[in-house]
């Protein structure tokens, strides 16, 4: 009934006069600061922390040596797109972790090729629809085939030091180059003659993605690549183990058939075919030397210059 004050919730409160119950401090304390927020590292369930509780550690508790545990970047996947991209890397026996294939894909010889090489290199065979490999592919043209490579596992420039290879230690190092094609070129001509390892920077610097893998036709699974934090500091290191640092360059000091360190342990230090080797490594390489030209070439692609020093070392170690 209307006005019915015995209803419940009908009658009116009125506020009390007087001291009142009060929060007891609790919203004063509620405003003090909790000091400095924790590192990463530090806090339970953060990713950081799972992957430090992760890495594998020696006798001193420290993280064991490797390329991904020296304050580099770290690595990620690489997904190479398109069924001609797809079965050249399966050709060529880069490595891979899964290869994706369309939900309903119009079959052709690329696509059968592909999946019989995936299933004979034991990868991972998973269908996806298109909307999944446009998102895996950041909306690259993909055919309906993706090919997932994992990140390379990178040495550290002191591991090359005690690769178990006959002959006298030889090491190129690369100073600026950005294409990874030059680089799986260089680590074929490596293998090629007889070299140690390649030394890359962990910055600004082409690293081993699948167009390296491609590019060096296999060698890059048996010639190592180190990454550097500080490609100066390497070859500081390097020099102190005793190895003599020489750098290409067309206004060398010597040329090379007159290099006379041939039969020293060498690090030849490449740097890009525009802007050559940067101020601070010139500066730290014992010489600096040329390749004779005739002819109105002025310079030569890096991966070609490597190739043409590695062959006129081994030729006059050989003798």
């Amino acid at each position: 009934m209307a006005g019915n004050s015995q209803r419940k919730g009908a009658v009116r409160k009125t506020a009390k006069k007087g001291p009142q119950v009060g929060s007891g401090g609790q919203r004063r304390r509620g405003l003090d600061g909790k000091g400095p927020t924790p590192k990463a590292v530090e806090r339970t369930g953060h990713p950081a922390a799972r992957r430090s509780n992760r890495a594998p550690t020696g006798s001193s508790g420290r993280p064991q040596r490797g390329g991904s545990q020296r304050g580099g970047p770290k690595a990620s996947t690489e997904m190479v797109a398109g069924r001609n991209s797809v079965l050249e890397a399966l050709r060529t026996y880069v490595p891979a972790n899964t290869l994706f294939v369309a939900s309903r894909i119009d079959s052709d010889d690329r696509v059968r090729e592909a999946i019989k090489l995936a299933t004979e290199q034991e990868v991972a065979i998973l269908e996806a629809p298109r909307t999944e490999l446009d998102r895996l592919t950041d909306g690259s043209v993909h055919q309906g085939l993706a090919l997932q490579v994992p990140p390379y596992d990178y040495a550290h420039p002191d591991d090359l030091l005690s690769v178990e290879l006959p002959g006298t230690p030889l090491i190129v190092a690369l100073d600026g180059i950005t294409d990874p094609r030059n680089l799986g070129a260089i680590i074929r001509s490596v293998g090629a003659f007889g070299g140690h390892g390649v030394v890359v920077p962990a910055r600004r610097s082409a690293g081993v993605t699948a167009a390296a893998w491609k590019t060096s036709a296999g060698a890059a699974s048996r010639v190592r690549v180190a990454q550097a934090t500080n490609l100066t500091r390497a070859l500081e290191a390097y020099r102190k183990a005793g190895f003599f640092v020489i750098g290409l360059d067309s206004d060398g000091d010597v040329e090379l058939p007159g290099l006379e360190l041939a039969d020293q342990p060498l690090v030849i230090v490449v740097g890009s075919e525009g802007k050559g080797l940067s101020r601070l490594v010139r500066e730290t390489c014992d010489q600096i030397v040329s390749i004779p030209m005739a002819g109105i070439t002025e310079s030569l692609n890096a991966g070609i210059a490597t190739a043409v020093t590695l062959y006129e070392i081994a030729r006059q170690r050989s003798r």
